[in-house]
């Protein structure tokens, strides 16, 4: 049951219409939830008066302004649409709490701010949180009142190129690969009820070899410190459809419990119901906290049975070669910037990615609304989780990069369209790393990191080149003539060698191992079809040309007898780039059929 704070605040007919009102964590569902998207009450605070002036006490500040939340204020979409900068950022709004979550425990949960938030209810501090793109909570309960104020304060970096702040420009304006800034709540706020005893977390891990899924269930101290002395178990139901597969109960005793559950569940020629692109079979699991025989939590998830490994040299989807034929997708919209406007806005990229023959996508330099990435695994896309980066070195810098990294990695570790995860790209952050020892540490330290909290999936060192240790080696690449391509791509020998970019693509003293070869940016064909003007790595006059140049970057990459994949760019234009297959506003350049047959190297209709 959704409620929205508008909502259950008037007495009104049509109630306002909230933006994003889908719920926002479909890893973890419960029934009642209340959305705080809409309006809010905004102020800048250019002069930094606030902190002095308490502007988080009830009543205090100047709010002059109004902000539709979760739209930054440098989008159109939230009704300001200011693109200056400014650094620090005051948010506030009114909200009532539903009388039939009287007793419960109220949990205040932010999607993503960007970049360091502080939270006060009725000017009690509630919750600090830095890093831009991972969400955060707060228990409020003995904070609330009768009536309640939120305030939020948000301090952005924007000059700072050491910050992890992904495509942001860190100009006033747009140039080169670089958009539009984000400062403030960009992700869904909401409020959540639920008992004192109350499930946390969870973490599935499938192993299709055993055809077992092993589950990991998390609860708060607090949970096994209000049920002591009554007896706390467990409740887990799997279904496949409208099939039960399996029930389990257990008893709880400590804030984790593992559990590995035998699925006995085969399709029609033995095998698991195994998620894959083409068939992205999903088990929905119903996970209940009982205390003393009386349910007092439940919640709904899922989880697919698919495994991504390397043997021998080949990368494998579930034991066999998979070729992957990736789209780079920068996830950013005209009118909301970071935000999808709708939730169906990521559903069309998600369906035009798959119109044009593409399995997957590379998330380019954003970690992306969980929305996207439950939307993948409903319709099978496999996506490249990777990080924002910060664009220079510094010790502050490795502090809060490992920090945001190890929490996108739990947020996101349940989705199983995520097949590889990428810290680090073109050697952002550690521009030094053919040289700088203390560089190539942090790159190492990354890799080795990401191993240790997910063991499931591989790691690359460094997107693109200078790489050290790594799962794959993922090259970068936007040579445009195909005879260059199919020459350089040929053997491994010429392909390790090569110098795109003129970067090596090891450093640090590593080599080549026999890793899968991928081709993880190449392309980015300019063609103009629409108001938008920009720049490309190649350029097209005309459809007929337009398609010769995709046609030649390809090609070489299906002939190529050393490479397993690729990621061409780009999906869509983005501000001054009009590489993408489709405009800004989500139109195909060409038909999507013929596009279709380029990718997948398929004879083209005529």
């Amino acid at each position: 049951m959704n409620i929205s704070a508008e909502q259950s605040s008037t007495h009104h007919n049509e109630p306002p219409i909230i933006p994003r009102p889908e719920y926002p964590r479909p890893q973890l569902v419960r029934e009642q939830w209340m959305n705080l998207n809409g309006t809010w009450e905004f102020a800048f605070d250019d002069e930094r008066r606030g902190d002095r002036e308490r502007w988080y006490m009830t009543g205090q500040g100047a709010f002059e302004r109004q902000i539709q939340v979760p739209f930054t204020f440098q989008s159109e979409l939230s009704g300001i649409g200011d693109t200056g900068f400014h650094d620090l950022v005051w948010y506030r709004k009114q909200l009532d709490i539903p009388a039939a979550w009287k007793d419960k425990r109220i949990l205040l949960h932010f999607g993503a701010v960007d970049y360091k938030a502080s939270v006060w209810v009725n000017g009690k501090w509630a919750v600090s949180h830095e890093g831009g793109h991972t969400p955060f909570t707060a228990d409020i309960t003995d904070l609330l009142e009768d009536s309640n104020e939120v305030v939020v304060r948000v301090e952005d970096y924007s000059q700072d190129v050491t910050l992890p702040r992904g495509k942001q420009y860190w100009k006033e304006d747009s140039a080169s690969i670089f958009y539009t800034r984000t400062t403030g709540i960009w992700q869904t706020v909401w409020l959540e009820p639920v008992e004192a005893t109350h499930l946390q977390h969870v973490k599935f891990t499938p192993d299709i070899d055993t055809n077992e899924v092993r589950i990991r269930l998390f609860y708060p101290e607090t949970a096994l410190q209000q049920s002591a002395g009554s007896a706390l178990t467990a409740r887990l139901t799997i279904s496949f459809g409208e099939e039960i597969i399996t029930q389990d109960e257990f008893r709880v005793s400590h804030p984790e419990h593992f559990r590995s559950i035998g699925l006995n569940d085969f399709n029609d020629h033995g095998l698991g119901r195994w998620w894959t692109p083409e068939s992205p079979n999903l088990y929905d699991i119903r996970l209940e906290l009982l205390q003393d025989g009386a349910v007092v939590d439940r919640v709904d998830s899922y989880f697919g049975m698919r495994k991504i490994s390397i043997e021998n040299g080949k990368l494998n989807l579930n034991n066999r070669p998979y070729f992957l034929r990736l789209v780079l997708d920068q996830g950013y919209f005209p009118d909301g910037i970071l935000t999808a406007p709708t939730d169906e806005a990521l559903v069309r990229d998600i369906e035009l990615t798959q119109a044009m023959g593409f399995n997957g996508v590379r998330k380019h330099q954003k970690m992306e609304d969980p929305r996207f990435l439950y939307w993948c695994d409903r319709k099978g896309l496999l996506v490249w989780g990777e990080a924002a980066n910060a664009y220079s070195y510094s010790e502050q810098y490795v502090r809060r990069f490992l920090n945001e990294w190890q929490e996108i990695i739990e947020r996101d570790y349940n989705h199983p369209s995520i097949i590889v995860w990428v810290p680090m790209n073109e050697s952002w952050g550690i521009p030094n790393v053919q040289v700088d020892q203390r560089q190539q540490q942090h790159g190492l330290t990354l890799y080795h990191l990401t191993r240790s909290l997910d063991p499931t999936r591989p790691v690359i060192y460094n997107d693109g080149w200078e790489m050290m240790d790594t799962d794959l080696v993922a090259i970068h690449d936007y040579e445009w003539r195909e005879e260059v391509l199919t020459e350089r791509y040929a053997d491994v020998a010429t392909a390790v060698n090569a110098m795109p970019g003129s970067r090596r693509i090891f450093v640090g003293g590593a080599s080549y191992q026999g890793q899968p070869i991928l081709v993880t940016e190449f392309g980015g064909i300019a063609y103009k079809k629409s108001d938008w003007e920009g720049w490309g790595y190649s350029g097209a006059d005309n459809d007929e040309d337009y398609l010769d140049r995709l046609q030649a970057v390809i090609r070489p990459m299906h002939l190529s007898p050393i490479v397993q994949g690729f990621c061409y760019t780009q999906l869509t234009d983005v501000e001054q780039e009009i590489n993408g297959l489709l405009t800004y506003d989500r139109e195909p350049k060409v038909p999507v059929e013929q596009i279709r047959a380029i990718v997948m190297n398929q004879p083209m209709e005529s």
